[in-house]
């Protein structure tokens, strides 16, 4: 079946709950016309996915879209166009991506893992249960303020308009913490690392801050992000009113729970929008994240900027401001070894990936070199 322009525009599409707009039928439509499908990915597993379409959900192969570019690699989120006459049926191509959260993998090649896509939240889920950990966060934050900046490099250099993803932090299973001056005081800590973001405390349990969450991921695609044990899947749960997440008791020791979730699943609401639960992620490795690091960390970099030198380390240079900072107790020395430690990863992660796509470059050049060397050496005759 083929879809015209104004069918995939409408405002009764099928695909509307998912997330489809004026736009993703603008960018559909060279493919409406060769008699694709659209449809949203809502499950990746095994080179396959699950795609939902205005023709229900269908199984569809991944291999047929770059399979070897792991940045292209078919993702929860995406929009897509596949063949609803294949057999198999493939996913023909990736809709330009608006939003992404990518984080490095921890393999030797330093690629970036696309962890999900379209998205207009990003939800970090911090558990009460166990100590905060504020390093990890603001490595979370960075990234989630990077995921704008980050989409350019996922769909093919297209101009996807002024999209963003506001991050958002959850303290979840609130309901540990009964003391109101106690839980303001944790808000409080986190939001002086977290500028400008929401930080909004829940509780599954006793609804504490469900409502006002859930009219925030009420429109667009949020995406819970966090270690296991954060009560992604819970939360998830809460908000669709029934139990679609699997979900098993954290650790008492240490508030970690098993991955009951191995996929990420896209979710409509019942009350409107779309989410993403994802697995408990054990590390965030940045990537492509210096604009988001300097966000995060934006009153260092406002100093940094009053320093007498340019090109200041903020170590032991005459009139540093950021030291200045330190020593009258406006900044906290903690948060400048996070700062050093995040920019310093993002930039030797960023070498080594120059390092690889140069290395990657250099043998395609032989390997063509070589199969023209061959094809001239058949041309002329000399191998029999």
């Amino acid at each position: 079946m083929s879809f015209s322009h104004s069918q995939v525009s409408s405002p009764s599409h099928a695909l509307t709950p998912y997330g489809w707009d004026d736009d993703w039928a603008a960018a559909f439509a060279p493919f409406a016309e060769q008699g694709l499908l659209p449809g949203r990915v809502v499950r990746v597993d095994r080179g396959q996915c699950d795609v939902v379409t205005p023709d229900g959900t269908l199984r569809a192969d991944t291999a047929f879209v770059v399979p070897r570019d792991p940045m292209r690699i078919v993702c929860t989120g995406d929009w897509v166009a596949v063949d609803p006459d294949g057999d198999p049926q493939f996913v023909r191509t990736l809709l330009p991506r608006r939003t992404a959260f990518v984080r490095s993998t921890s393999s030797q090649r330093s690629e970036g893992q696309v962890l999900a896509t379209n998205i207009d939240h990003i939800v970090i889920c911090v558990s009460l249960a166990v100590d905060l950990d504020l390093g990890r966060l603001e490595r979370f934050l960075a990234l989630a303020m990077s995921s704008t900046a980050g989409a350019a490099l996922l769909g093919d250099g297209a101009d996807t308009g002024p999209y963003e993803a506001h991050p958002l932090v959850l303290l979840t299973k609130a309901d540990l913490v009964p003391d109101p001056v106690t839980l303001g005081h944790l808000v409080e800590d986190i939001e002086r690392i977290a500028p400008g973001v929401q930080v909004l405390p829940v509780s599954s349990a006793t609804g504490e801050g469900v409502d006002v969450f859930g009219a925030i991921v009420g429109s667009g695609t949020s995406v819970l992000l966090g270690t296991s044990g954060a009560g992604k899947s819970t939360l998830a749960n809460t908000l669709l009113g029934e139990d679609v997440m699997d979900v098993r008791a954290a650790r008492d020791v240490d508030g970690k729970g098993r991955h009951t979730t191995t996929t990420r699943n896209l979710l409509v609401l019942p009350g409107g929008g779309v989410l993403i639960d994802t697995p408990g992620l054990r590390g965030v490795g940045l990537w492509d994240a210096e604009s988001g690091v300097g966000q995060v960390f934006s009153e260092i970099e406002d100093l940094a900027g009053r320093c007498r030198f340019q090109d200041c380390a903020h170590e032991s240079e005459p009139g540093c401001a950021v030291l200045a900072a330190i020593e009258d107790g406006s900044l906290a020395e903690r948060r400048l070894d996070s700062y050093r430690k995040l920019l310093r990863e993002n930039h030797r992660i960023a070498a080594k990936t120059d390092a690889r796509l140069r290395s990657e470059t250099l043998r395609e050049w032989k390997r063509r070199g070589a199969e023209g060397r061959a094809a001239m050496e058949m041309k002329r005759g000399r191998i029999r």
